[in-house]
């Protein structure tokens, strides 16, 4: 794809402890149908007691956030997600936002997220960051403050099982030789990884070895025209090149008075985006439950897109 995508966000995620999962790969089938390039899906494995963390961006959190359920939400389990998705789904590309990659083995995951890319003949994008709950970590027997040194490693063996036939690996923590893992996934080099974080030497140095694209977060994510210029040098200073950086962004829907999406103001701050660097936009929707309402409320909004793109 050459031209801004237009990704949104499907929520595995609900208040109450039980889910209305038809309604919720409906709303998928309906995000295919209209053109969304990309759909997004979040991860928890577990949840402590206190999510004041979600708000604290000294431990990975965002200033002022708030985590969207209690503990006792439901929050179902993205891979699982995605590939009932890439069951049902024809074109439209599968992504991550985030998956605490750490929190699952390596060559496990890397099995895992091979086999959806299969599955979906190649439409995989694995967006993965290191969260902001300690809880998470310690239920997993992980420890908290390595918790992006786990994150390289697990990377790392990822893109190693993906592109080496026989593969070997070596780390204080984690060692293998002679490792075969079938099948490759169908992309070249392996799923297309998005790093999520804020303008830091560990972001960068992630996005330098490993990433196609930059999840941006916190104050980042509030003023992209001066952070993804800031990102470049530091994956450039990272040994990495930034030219082909994919970057999200998004911008606010306006309504009007009587209701109704105001697509000239929605869209008006897109073009400059594109310029300072967005390559995927993503917005926050109120989506009708009916299929054939939210085809058709879906496909005006890609059409408004793609006409604000051009």
């Amino acid at each position: 794809m050459t031209y801004p995508q237009l990704s949104m966000y499907l929520p595995v995620f609900n208040t109450e402890p039980t889910f209305d999962w038809p309604a919720t790969l409906a709303l998928a089938r309906a995000m295919d149908t209209a053109g969304i390039d990309r759909v997004a899906v979040s991860d928890h494995v577990v949840f402590g007691e206190d999510a004041d963390a979600y708000g604290d961006p000294r431990v990975g959190g965002t200033a002022g956030g708030v985590q969207p359920t209690g503990p006792d939400g439901a929050w179902l389990e993205p891979l699982t997600v995605l590939t009932a998705i890439a069951a049902s789904t024809t074109r439209i590309r599968l992504n991550t936002a985030v998956l605490l990659a750490a929190l699952r083995r390596p060559a496990v995951l890397a099995k895992q997220l091979a086999t959806l890319d299969v599955i979906s003949a190649g439409r995989l994008d694995v967006g993965v960051g290191v969260g902001w709950q300690r809880e998470e970590y310690e239920a997993c027997g992980l420890p908290f403050d390595r918790r992006g040194a786990l994150l390289d490693q697990t990377l790392d063996v990822c893109r190693t099982l993906w592109t080496q036939q026989r593969a070997s690996y070596e780390s204080a923590e984690l060692s293998f030789e002679g490792i075969h893992q079938m099948p490759k996934p169908v992309q070249a080099d392996g799923v297309p990884l998005w790093i999520s974080g804020t303008v830091n030497k560990a972001v960068a140095r992630r996005i330098a070895r490993f990433g196609v694209g930059w999840i941006p977060w916190g104050s980042a994510l509030a003023d992209l025209p001066t952070a993804i210029p800031a990102m470049k040098d530091a994956v450039r200073e990272a040994g990495g090149d930034p030219a082909g950086l994919q970057v999200q962004g998004g911008t606010r829907v306006v309504k009007r008075n009587g209701g109704g999406i105001d697509y000239g103001a929605t869209f008006e701050g897109v073009p400059a985006l594109v310029a300072a660097g967005v390559t995927d936009f993503r917005m926050p929707l109120r989506i009708p439950e009916q299929q054939d309402e939210a085809v058709h409320f879906l496909t005006q909004f890609v059409d408004a897109f793609r006409a604000a793109t051009r």
